[in-house]
């Protein structure tokens, strides 16, 4: 009798136990458990999607460095062009902001204007797919098709 007390103990005791172990982490929770190239792991198996996606945006980029103008004017001369068109006198940007343009960061929606003066524009280079913005003090030249800022002029409208 004690020897089935102990066997249907041992078993109660066995069933209780074997879900825990089969229980895992819940979805999104604790350590990865396995590694392959799908995960990050470069030089290992077939490329992943995102070594795929990082490969082709680094080329993309590296095709538009190449094709970015410069201004093709200082900013000095620039400066002395906007004072004669009567444009002077604007705010400069937020230090983060400014900071950011220097970085190539993006600038927030509203921030850069097209520069409308004709007396302005008949005087900067013009440079086909680009175009002449302001954002604050400064004089950027942008790419019509994918807005990537190609030169600064910094504090042209003092």
């Amino acid at each position: 009798m004690q020897y089935r007390i102990a066997v249907l103990v041992g078993l109660l005791a066995a069933s209780l136990w074997v879900p825990h172990v089969y229980a895992g982490p819940p979805e999104g929770k604790g350590p990865p458990h396995h590694r392959s190239a799908d995960h990050g792991h470069p030089g290992k198996g077939k490329p992943g999607r995102d070594e795929r996606h990082y490969r082709e945006d680094r080329y993309r980029s590296q095709v538009a460095f190449e094709t970015l103008v410069n201004a093709g004017i200082s900013a000095v001369l620039a400066r002395e062009y906007a004072h004669h068109a009567g444009l002077s006198g604007h705010r400069d940007l937020p230090p983060g902001i400014r900071k950011n343009l220097m970085r190539g960061k993006p600038l927030p929606p509203g921030i850069a204007k097209k520069v409308r003066s004709g007396a302005l524009l008949e005087r900067l280079p013009r440079h086909p797919g680009y175009e002449w913005q302001s954002a604050g003090t400064d004089l950027i030249l942008v790419s019509v098709a994918t807005g990537i800022i190609a030169d600064i002029l910094l504090d042209v409208f003092d």
